[in-house]
């Protein structure tokens, strides 16, 4: 390994793969965004809850992004010291070879990622459930159809010959990191949170294993899964090699850090901010961007029902971290509008705007309004329960359907306006129910720290606020989920004691919200008791799960 010749000032690279694009972002020493840039990933979609990714295609991406982000830096490539990554919890497949192996019926090898919302291992998720195993006590009572060991099972079931020829299953995160250093180490994020490693026993528990009939695992002493965890921002193999730094456009053996699932890189990159003392306590980490994710650390375990977790060091090491959310966020709101007669019209004003459609109407309804907690008001009688894609906390019920309760025959514009408003509260609820099944068990954070692009309209921001009745904050950083990796690239860099340090160091707060009081208070208190009566009456009607 050569030695890097580097300049006098630092700047670290986050890369952050969503569901729909890599992105790559410059930061300096104190946090600050220097540039960015995106490039769209390609998304495979069946019938049966199937959607399937190209590593390939995310890995060329991911360069092409990094590229991009430090041309528009204007940096040369010795300005760079470290190289983060994080990335939505999807199942990467390689064969013996190292090479793309389908999870996909069509039997193409380039589709080799199954992505995190797909969800047709429902069955095994279930099958798994009904075991009652000790480690289900760690990912909240109920292990999810999003997660990594139902999606085994089911390739075991259904395509044997991927199962059996595999080579490697990675993390989508730990297959980005390994790709840049040829290092196979798994970030105990990725799979104490989804493979159901107890990094508190440092351990893979073998009898869970067989006893879901994964024992091949077992026998191979989990040599697919990970034999190497270490902590996020571990720094991974002798850095970049060769051949990947070639590809991005960064130096030979420049640090790269283990890494972080994409709401934990959010979390990581919110929540650390110096105006409080215990802040990484104290706060709860809301990422809101195709789905939504709250993440809450305490010092000791918190077993809360519905809620994932808890998990040892899983966000910030030495912390135990429980992370609920909503399975569907962003993509809910866009789900939910397309029903309405008026959205034809709504989209091809957006268009004729320049603007995503759901920006266009929360302007809209910005006319319409005084101040944001106003909003509410255009709701009318709407009350939406959005669980599009099933409820992913408290309640852990992936069969869980969406509910619009108050519909007229109005196809106005604004009876649309009214029904996404109505979608956002309804988002604002579901947080108010994973508040309050956590502060049943001690964990009450005192303020909100959001991130994420569905939610970047103050509007939105403060209906979420007054619906779930907890103040709220928004990051410093205009892209805290870029910059959460970026930190991962500046431990690795020892640019900093370790990750808490960085935290402190590279984020900051930025606008406040407070709930709203009074009649707007009452108003939300009612919708959010009807919210749940429409809840309680589909776990009846549909034969779901509490």
């Amino acid at each position: 390994m050569k030695a890097m010749v580097q300049g006098k000032e630092k700047y670290f690279v986050g890369v952050d793969v969503g569901t729909g694009s890599a992105r790559a972002g410059v930061f300096d020493i104190e946090g600050n965004l220097i540039a960015s840039a995106a490039h769209d990933i390609e998304v495979f979609r069946y019938p049966g809850d199937m959607v399937e990714q190209s590593s390939d295609n995310i890995w060329d991406c991911v360069c092409a992004s990094v590229k991009s982000a430090l041309k528009a830096s204007g940096f040369a490539q010795t300005d760079i010291w470290g190289l983060g990554f994080d990335a939505t919890c999807s199942l990467v497949v390689l064969d013996k070879d190292d090479q793309p192996l389908s999870v996909s019926q069509t039997g193409k090898n380039d589709q080799n990622v199954m992505v995190w919302m797909d969800h047709r291992a429902a069955d095994q998720a279930d099958r798994i459930n009904a075991t009652g195993h000790r480690v289900l006590d760690y990912v909240g009572g109920r292990i999810s159809p999003e997660m990594e060991t139902p999606k085994l099972l089911w390739l075991k079931e259904q395509i044997p010959e991927t199962y059996n020829g595999a080579g490697r299953f990675f993390d989508l995160v730990d297959f980005l990191t390994w790709r840049a250093t040829d290092d196979p180490s798994r970030s105990v994020c990725t799979v104490t949170c989804k493979w159901t490693y107890l990094a508190h026993e440092n351990a893979w528990d073998a009898n869970y294993f067989e006893t879901i009939g994964l024992n091949e695992l077992v026998d191979e002493n989990f040599e697919r899964i990970g034999t190497s965890i270490v902590d996020a921002g571990t720094p991974l193999g002798g850095g970049l090699t060769p051949k990947a730094a070639s590809e991005l456009g960064l130096l030979p053996w420049l640090p790269v850090g283990a890494g972080l699932l994409d709401a934990h890189a959010g979390g990581v990159g919110t929540i650390g901010a110096p105006e409080s003392d215990d802040a990484t306590v104290s706060r709860m980490a809301y990422v809101f961007g195709t789905s939504a994710c709250t993440m809450s650390s305490t010092p000791e375990p918190s077993f809360v029902r519905g809620v994932w977790g808890p998990y040892y060091s899983a966000m910030v090491p030495g912390l135990w971290l429980i992370e609920g959310g909503q399975s569907a966020a962003g993509e809910a709101l866009a789900q939910l509008v397309k029903f309405h007669p008026a959205y034809a019209d709504a989209k091809a004003g957006a268009v004729q705007e320049g603007k995503h459609v759901l920006d266009y109407l929360v302007d809209k309804a910005a006319l319409q309004i005084s101040v944001p907690s106003e909003a509410i008001n255009l709701a009318k009688d709407l009350v939406v329960v959005p669980e599009f894609l099933g409820n992913r906390a408290p309640f852990a019920d992936p069969s869980a359907k969406a509910i619009i309760s108050g519909l007229d025959m109005d196809h106005s514009e604004d009876a649309l306006i009214g029904l996404y408003v109505a979608g956002i509260a309804g988002l604002g609820y579901g947080l108010r129910q994973i508040l309050e099944a956590q502060t049943a068990k001690g964990v009450q954070p005192d303020l909100v720290v959001m991130s994420g692009g569905a939610a970047e309209n103050p509007i939105v921001k403060q209906l979420l606020c007054d619906a779930s009745g907890i103040p709220f904050a928004e990051s410093g950083s205009p892209e805290p989920v870029l910059l959460g990796s970026a930190m991962l690239g500046a431990v690795a860099a020892e640019s900093f004691l370790n990750l808490e340090d960085a935290m402190e160091k590279m984020s900051s707060l930025g606008e406040g919200f407070a709930p709203a009081g009074g009649v707007t208070k009452e108003l939300h208190a009612q919708k959010f008791q009807i919210f749940e009566a429409l809840q309680a009456s589909a776990r009846k009607t549909q034969g779901t799960k509490s």
